[in-house]
């Protein structure tokens, strides 16, 4: 595959080209259609340029619209693991979250009344290229499209008292993802990219994936003996140590996120949070069924 970083952008899609937007004369509206339809980012390396925008005069959009499906593991980092004193797990702690939790990179995240704990989660995100299904470990690289920075939030209250991943991390917004898209050929050590979080300029998560539980081949193999990953799927692949959970502090009004992945954009967040409800605000006192 050739070595790409890509974007989507108001105007279109790009190539990150010398510190420029390369917009290109191409129909696919975003990336993730490109995927979904070719299997692999092949086709934009030989398409045609229309005009070049510096990167910080582009508006960047949702990387991959709305993906079809968006998978996540938990305690995945030795830190993490350790930071708070638990085990680390034989099998990869899986779920699925919702696709309409995605949003674009740059966007405002407003804080649903309901939880009082949100907190951020910086991550590495695998962008699948070429249907997984039952494979092994080799065949994991070849078929990946490329990795991007993502903020897999949680509201940390909700976990703890419902103990479901999915009701925690899929609130409108909740899943930061982007900006850009790498193909993983030129990445310097596929195995320890490097992901770190800053809340407000300070940094707060600093690991590799050289420190995962289950590193990215391990994981995805592990998951596609159990679910077909699509072109387009992304993969969550956990969160290092410095969280706010670990840290007992979580997201305040006008914090802004930042979380960088070797090799990509970083991905910003602006965090809104009202103050005006009760916590209870909206939350159902009654489960039916």
């Amino acid at each position: 595959m050739p070595v790409m970083q890509v974007v989507t952008t108001q105007a279109g899609l790009g190539r990150i080209e010398d510190g420029a937007a390369a917009l290109l004369d191409t129909a696919f509206p975003h990336v993730g259609a490109v995927l979904q339809q070719e299997g692999s980012l092949h086709c934009l390396a030989s398409c045609p340029v229309r005009r070049r925008i510096p990167l910080e005069e582009v508006t960047l959009t949702a990387l991959l619209g709305r993906p079809r499906a968006v998978w996540g593991v938990g305690l995945n980092y030795v830190s993490k693991a350790a930071r708070t004193g638990r085990g680390l797990p034989e099998q990869p702690i899986l779920y699925l979250a919702a696709s309409s939790g995605v949003s674009a990179p740059g966007a405002q995240v407003v804080i649903p009344r309901a939880a009082t704990e949100p907190d951020y989660e910086g991550e590495i995100a695998v962008v699948v290229g070429r249907r997984l299904y039952r494979a092994s470990e080799s065949e994991v690289w070849p078929a990946v499209a490329g990795i991007t920075a993502a903020n897999d939030m949680t509201a940390r209250d909700v976990m703890r008292t419902t103990g479901i991943p999915a009701l925690a991390k899929s609130y409108p917004g909740f899943t930061p993802l982007g900006p850009s898209l790498r193909t993983p050929d030129d990445l310097a050590d596929r195995d320890a990219i490097g992901v770190r979080t800053r809340i407000n300029g300070e940094l707060l998560q600093d690991d590799t994936s050289a420190g995962m539980i289950f590193p990215i081949p391990d994981l995805l193999s592990r998951l596609s003996w159990f679910a077909a990953l699509e072109p387009g799927d992304v993969v969550l692949t956990g969160t290092p140590a410095g969280t706010g959970q670990d840290r007992a502090c979580f997201l305040a009004d006008g914090d802004e996120v930042r979380v960088e992945v070797d090799g990509v954009l970083p991905l910003f967040t602006r965090i809104v949070r009202p103050s005006d409800a009760s916590p209870r605000d909206h939350r159902p006192t009654e489960q039916v069924g």
